[in-house]
C-alpha cells in the first residue's frame, strides 16, 4: 500500500475475522548452555533444569536485527512484499534505544513506510499488540506486522543466579490480516497491576532485578484469571481449546496454571527448555515452532497467554482460519 494512504480508513465491505497469514521466528547463533552458566556462578544444569525447565538460551544481535529477520520470515511466509504492509506493532522490552523507538527502524530495513511503534507490556507484549491489530483491522486496515523481540542479555547479569539462568534473545514475527477466511479473535482479556512492578524491573543503565517466589505466584494466579476470563467471553471451556501457547518463562509456573483450569501440556506450545525466557518474543516463538510441528489446523481455538512485567497479563483466543 503506498505510504500517503496508508492510515486512511477505508470502508470495510462485509464481515471479516482474522487470519494469521504468516509466521516467523528467529534466534541468535550464540548458545549459553546451563553448563556455561555453571563456570559463571553457582549453579548446574540439573539445578536450573529442576527449577526452571531451561536447558539453555540464545545470547548476541540486536532487537531491531532479530525484529528484521523474523518479520522477512513471516512476510515470505504470508507471500506478501512490504507494499502489502499498512501497519507495524513491535513489542519489546528492551529496545535498541531509549529514544527513539525501534519499530521505526525495523519498518526502515524492510522498505515499509507506514506506521511503526513499540509496544511495551513486558513478557504480555505480543498478545497485546494481537488485540491492537485486530482493532486496526477492524476500523479498515489490510495487514499488519505483529512482531515480538527481545535483546534481553543487553540488561541481564549472567552472574546472578536468580535471574541470569532465565533470559536469552529472540524474534517472532506474525502477518496478521483482515480475512473471510474463517479466522475471529473470538475473545481477550488484558489487565496490569502496578502494584507488582517492584517484583520484577530493570532500572536506566541497570540489569534486571526480580523477586522470584512472588513472580511465581502472581503469574500462577493472573495466568488462571485471564485464561478463565477470556473462555467465558468466548463462551468456551479448556475441553474447547485445541492448543494453549503461553509465555515461556519456567515450566513449573505453567504446570501449577494447568493444574486448576484444566489444560494438559500436551496440548501446550513450548519451546522454553531451547529459548530460555525470550519475553515478548516468547509466545510467536512458540507459534512458529507449533506450526512447523503441524499442530495447528484450520478452525482450530488457539489460546495465547501471557504474563510479564508490571504486573501484566493477556489471553487472546483465535479461531484459526483456513
Amino acid at each position: 500500500m503506498a505510504s500517503d494512504t496508508a492510515n486512511a480508513p477505508r470502508p470495510m465491505a462485509g464481515p471479516w475475522g482474522l487470519k494469521i497469514a504468516g509466521v516467523g521466528a528467529v534466534l541468535p547463533d550464540k548458545v549459553l548452555t546451563n553448563d556455561d552458566l555453571s563456570n559463571m556462578m553457582d549453579t548446574t544444569d540439573e539445578w536450573i533444569r529442576e527449577r526452571t525447565g531451561i536447558g539453555q538460551r540464545h545470547v548476541g544481535g540486536s532487537t531491531s536485527g532479530l525484529s528484521v529477520e523474523a518479520a522477512k520470515l513471516a512476510m515470505e511466509d504470508a507471500g506478501v512484499g512490504p507494499e502489502d504492509i499498512d501497519q507495524i506493532i513491535l513489542a519489546t522490552t528492551s529496545p535498541d534505544h531509549i529514544c527513539p523507538g525501534t519499530a521505526p527502524a525495523v519498518a526502515r530495513e524492510l522498505g515499509v513506510l507506514v506506521g511503526a511503534f513499540d509496544l511495551q507490556a513486558a513478557c504480555s507484549g505480543w498478545v497485546y499488540g494481537l488485540v491492537v491489530a485486530n482493532g486496526l483491522l477492524m476500523q479498515g486496515m489490510d495487514r499488519i506486522l505483529v512482531i515480538g523481540a527481545e535483546s534481553l542479555d543487553r540488561i541481564t547479569d549472567y552472574h546472578d543466579r536468580g535471574t541470569g539462568i532465565l533470559f536469552g534473545n529472540g524474534a517472532g514475527a506474525a502477518v496478521v490480516e483482515r480475512s473471510d477466511a474463517g479466522g475471529e479473535l473470538l475473545s481477550w482479556d488484558m489487565g496490569s497491576n502496578g502494584n507488582y512492578v517492584h517484583i520484577l524491573y530493570a532500572d536506566h543503565g541497570d540489569v534486571l532485578k526480580m523477586d522470584g517466589k512472588e513472580v511465581f505466584r502472581q503469574a500462577v494466579t493472573v495466568m488462571q484469571r485471564s485464561a478463565n476470563a477470556a473462555m467465558e467471553k468466548a463462551g468456551l471451556t479448556a475441553d474447547d481449546i485445541d492448543l494453549v501457547i503461553p509465555h515461556q518463562a519456567n515450566t513449573r509456573i505453567v504446570e501449577a496454571a494447568w493444574k486448576k483450569l484444566g489444560f494438559t501440556m500436551e496440548k501446550t506450545a513450548m519451546v522454553l527448555e531451547r529459548t530460555g525466557n525470550t519475553s515478548a518474543a516468547s509466545i510467536p516463538l512458540a507459534l512458529d515452532d507449533a506450526l512447523k510441528a503441524g499442530r495447528v489446523s484450520p478452525g482450530d481455538n488457539v489460546m495465547f497467554l501471557g504474563f510479564g512485567a508490571g504486573m501484566t497479563w493477556a489471553c487472546a483466543i483465535v479461531r484459526w482460519a483456513e
